[in-house]
């Protein structure tokens, strides 16, 4: 699959929906749909020191450019590969003395590449920037505030001498940005670290149950020479088995909310209401809301409200102790909460699973790795009854717990899970994407070191009949 190449995929008229992709063939799970190259993209500013402007990875030691003193890259290569895309960005920060917010340089960077090359760059693209939906006209008062600040700020920042734009024109880029833009993890998937505008990405629909699924690939930044570097591009990934002219779906938000949550999120971010067969069928929010059974026993409304807004309060508690950096607070918080969900709130309900995750991720950074794989094991457990089995979210919470185990010398059931990840990950990354490569040499580890071991027990056994 080249980037760029829409064989697999057709723009059609989706009714209520408006535009949407379709199946032009039938497609198989892990099937790249289409690859596509940003059109713009930025890194976060909260991580602009520490993440390439280029290729977006997240690196240790980055040189700064010498001249805007903001943006950081890998090397020269890099630098030199992105200097295309930054000049116009490394003048006018340099002019105006900072770098203004993610969201002005985006749309500055779109702009500057509408001038340089036209608002469809390549054959491939289905259609232009400025036809992308914006919904300025939907947004909030508050929201608009805020617009007309970024669009004030941008036309400071747009360098001087240049073609100036209406303010409409700057607010509809803006409502583009807002509507549109998908955020870009790092290498390794685990945090997102910028934000990126993929034209023909922003035609695929959403789904709270998607058969699609987007990732970042950052591809070979190996190379020399920056002509040799692969495009910063996003690929679209079929989930399980697509038939030819079925609607091309994402999800836009995290299937772990309840349905009338999911679909607040995205009429506020989105500007229209889900009627998906999850929402309108409130599929699985019976689990995420459930009580435990035990032995036949449910708790009570009372019991089942009681539980509740503990675990409300304490998940705040616990927060603010994040924030603090007191991560002894966070186990103890977290501790206690579960004490209190037991026997009250099922291992599927939401607030439990965000205990668990929590406790789980500060116990690893605390190396206390036994405790926090057996918390990593229900919450991975209450994910599988909640997620789709090939959701990348899933496949990289399952990757987490198998690490987990394995630390804590729980070699087998660590191996076990790096497996399970493993599957998820060639669906939804690809083999070649830099988390799975990771996960397949983890793999082989875990693998040779349970053989070692399980050769160590033959000898010890074999000896002990010896002996007899």
């Amino acid at each position: 699959m080249t980037v760029g190449n829409m064989e697999s995929a057709q723009l059609f008229d989706a009714g209520k929906k408006g535009r949407g992709l379709r199946a032009t063939k039938e497609l198989n799970a892990g099937e790249v749909v289409f690859a596509e190259p940003s059109f713009s993209a930025v890194v976060f500013d909260s991580l602009a020191s520490q993440v390439c402007h280029s290729c977006f990875r997240r690196q240790a030691k980055l040189h700064r450019c010498a001249l805007c003193k903001f943006a950081h890259y890998c090397d020269r290569t890099c630098q030199s590969a992105c200097w295309e895309e930054h000049k116009q960005e490394c003048a006018a920060i340099k002019k105006m003395g900072k770098a203004p917010s993610g969201n002005v340089r985006l749309a500055a960077r779109v702009l500057w590449r509408v001038h340089r090359d036209s608002g469809i760059v390549s054959d491939s693209q289905l259609v232009s920037v400025e036809q992308l939906e914006d919904h300025v006209m939907d947004l909030p008062e508050e929201d608009l505030k805020q617009l007309h600040t970024d669009v004030h700020t941008f036309q400071e920042y747009w360098s001087n001498g240049r073609k100036q734009h209406l303010a409409d024109d700057i607010s509809h880029i803006f409502g583009i940005i807002q509507c549109n833009g998908f955020t870009l993890s790092d290498q390794r998937g685990l945090q997102a670290v910028g934000l990126g505008l993929f034209p023909n990405l922003c035609l695929v629909n959403h789904d709270c149950w998607p058969n699609c699924s987007a990732v970042l690939n950052h591809g070979n930044q190996s190379a020399v020479s920056s002509a040799l570097h692969s495009q910063r591009r996003v690929e679209l990934r079929a989930l399980g088995k697509i038939s030819e002219g079925e609607e091309l779906t994402i999800s836009y938000v995290d299937v772990l909310r309840l349905a009338a949550e999911r679909q607040q999120k995205l009429k506020e971010q989105f500007h229209f209401l889900c009627s998906c067969e999850h929402c309108s069928g409130r599929i699985k929010d019976d689990l995420m809301a459930a009580a435990e059974e035990s032995g036949g026993n449910t708790p009570s409304a009372a019991q089942l409200k009681e539980g509740t807004a503990f675990s409300q309060e304490l998940l705040q508690s616990i927060q603010r102790s994040r924030v603090e950096k007191d991560y002894r607070q966070v186990v103890r918080l977290c501790r206690e909460c579960l004490q209190k969900q037991d026997g009250v709130l099922a291992d599927t309900h939401l607030l439990k699973l965000r205990v668990l995750s929590e406790a789980s991720e500060v116990l690893c950074y605390l190396q206390a790795f036994s405790e926090a794989a057996e918390y990593a094991r229900r919450m991975v457990e209450g994910y599988m009854k909640l997620y789709h089995p090939n959701n990348a979210q899933l496949g990289l919470a399952v990757m987490r717990a198998g690490v987990t185990h394995w630390h804590a010398g729980q070699v087998e059931a660590g191996h076990g899970l790096i497996c399970k990840a493993y599957g998820i990950l060639l669906v939804t990354h690809g083999p070649n994407h830099h988390v799975t490569r990771d996960l397949e040499s983890m793999r082989m580890q875990t693998e040779m070191e349970l053989k070692t071991f399980k050769q160590k027990e033959e000898t010890s056994a074999s000896n002990a009949h010896l002996q007899h």
